[in-house]
């Protein structure tokens, strides 16, 4: 008898203390730098593996637990990526035309070398999803209907992030002509500056403020301080806060005046300013506009904070739960602003219970749906990307009447992380001992290799595609890690370039790849 099998004996007959426990110590393994590399949650799958691998019992029966954790996964993913994956749709066609092709040619490109060195399909369409670090690894397994590619999933996991951040690392810094796709003026930040006017304007008039690209608080004349009104017509001797990045603040300066010495924001007895939080559901999923800070309180929103990055607030942005918007109002009329928008902390960190679980609901019937494809393939977008889709849907449309289908910031990220460690240590339970006995061997030096190819024809594609369309060399580094799948590399190419087109290519193909890798993994099995 083996000393371990007392042991092995209590977690076979305490799963929840098996999952938590492989839980535990992966997100431990996967905090371990190997060079510029950290595997995050994917730790749990490693750590699974091997102890799965210790006894066939231990990953039986976690079907449910699997399921649960990726659509939670997939959903909050679609939430997040909706807004942004509808308002780019038209501007990042060529990218995702791209994310297409890249994927398919990989997909037959890993196909062939298959064939030529004797790896299975079953094996091959596993190896696919783990290279690209995806959570399609659910649809290859129905497919298949073994556990074989897990097996091919976990050996091509860790190459595929390697690879990938490799080759991001190369691309990111570079500045390759990308004529469809300009500098944001966010990238350097947002600043405020106070403007002694020499000229008369309206604002109605002035491009930059029409446009967008700046906004103005303060107004000082003849010695009286308020908010500026819409529709002012600014007077020479007037002085004004101007807020927008640099170089349209810069730009305005020329154009209305000249900078003043003092600030006119540290005089705070008449007109005052804070930063408020987002949390009540009148506000959420609302525009700028639409909330109409001027018509209830005599004031302006100038800039919004979602997460780490700092927004101007354009009438067209929707604010967000756990979105702090930097209000300016008359003194009197603060509170009342503070009462209107929640700012509550403890409220964002609470979930509606009720959209969860419809769109949840919603996402896993539409995942049931079978579509008739060419060549008797069914498919089924299943418990990824049937939750992953509505998720986008809802995520786009924010609110219908009453109801808000977005969640805070933090919630949804607690949520698809917590969801991802469920997922991928109940898969690496159940896939240990098959993975014990193919890792040192021909099939895993094979499914290295494969995995190798997969990311490298998928890069080679996309990036030079990216560079003929005119697309930056941030935004397609972010595009070939949402395509890929990995928050890690998303977070390593942010490392290297604080740049929102590196999110904005993330958010945008990383929705779109999941279906398309869905398709292609039961391709890959099929043929």
């Amino acid at each position: 008898m083996s000393v371990l099998q007392p042991v092995l004996d209590v977690l076979a007959q305490a799963p929840i203390l098996t999952v938590f426990l492989v839980i535990g110590l992966g997100t431990a393994v996967g905090q371990i730098p190997l060079g510029p590399i950290r595997f995050g949650a994917a730790g749990a799958l490693f750590v699974g593996l091997a102890v799965g691998a210790l006894d066939p019992r231990l990953g039986a029966n976690l079907t449910l637990l699997r399921s649960l954790g990726l659509a939670l996964f997939c959903y909050t993913v679609g939430l997040a990526a909706g807004n942004t994956f509808f308002r780019d749709l038209r501007r990042q066609l060529p990218l995702m035309a791209l994310c297409v092709l890249a994927l398919v040619l990989a997909g037959g490109a890993g196909g062939l070398f298959s064939r030529l060195t004797g790896v299975s399909p079953a094996m091959d369409s596993g190896a696919y999803a783990g290279a690209l670090t995806s959570p399609v690894l659910d649809a290859a397994i129905e497919a298949a209907g073994t556990q074989e590619p897990a097996v091919g999933y976990a050996l091509a996991y860790p190459v595929g992030v390697a690879v990938a951040i490799l080759i991001v690392a190369g691309v990111v810094g570079r500045s390759w002509p990308g004529r469809r796709d300009p500098r944001p003026a966010s990238a350097d930040g947002i600043t405020a500056t106070s403007v002694y006017l020499l000229q008369r304007v309206a604002l109605g008039e002035m491009e930059a403020f029409k446009e967008g690209r700046i906004r103005i608080s303060y107004l000082e004349r003849d010695g009286h301080t308020r908010v500026v009104a819409p529709g002012e017509e600014l007077l020479p001797g007037d002085k004004v806060v101007i807020v927008g990045a640099p170089a349209a603040v810069e730009a305005a300066v020329h154009d209305l005046g000249t900078g003043l010495n003092k600030c006119l924001a540290k005089d705070r007895s008449v007109v005052d300013f804070r930063r408020l939080t987002v949390s009540s559901t009148r506000v959420a999923g609302r525009t700028i506009a639409e909330v109409d800070m001027p018509g209830r309180f005599q004031g302006v929103i100038t800039r919004v904070k979602r997460g780490d990055l700092d927004l101007l607030a354009r009438e067209d942005l929707v604010l967000e739960l756990g979105d702090r918007v930097l209000a300016v109002v008359p003194s009197d009329e603060l509170e009342k602003a503070a009462d209107w928008f929640g700012d509550s902390e403890r409220s964002i960190a609470q979930i509606d219970a009720f959209s969860v679980g419809v769109g949840m609901a919603l996402g896993v019937l539409v995942g049931l749906v079978a579509i008739p494809l060419p060549g008797g393939i069914t498919l089924r977008l299943g418990v990824a990307a049937g939750p992953l889709v509505v998720g986008m849907v809802l995520g786009w449309v924010g609110r219908t009447g009453p109801f808000l289908w977005g969640l805070p910031h933090a919630a949804n990220a607690t949520i698809r992380q917590l969801g991802l460690l469920f997922f991928l240590a109940a898969i690496g339970l159940a896939s240990g001992p098959d993975f014990a006995a193919s890792a040192f061997s021909t099939t895993g030096l094979k499914v290295g290799l494969l995995a190798a190819l997969i990311v490298a024809v998928n890069a080679i594609v996309l990036l030079a595609g990216a560079r003929w369309a005119g697309v930056s060399a941030q935004r397609a580094a972010g595009g070939l890690a949402g395509l890929v799948g990995q928050p890690a590399i998303l977070a390593f190419a942010l490392s290297r370039r604080d740049d929102e087109r590196i999110e904005a290519g993330y958010a945008t193909l990383f929705a779109l790849a999941i279906v398309v890798k869905i398709v292609m993994v039961q391709v890959l099995v099929a043929l």
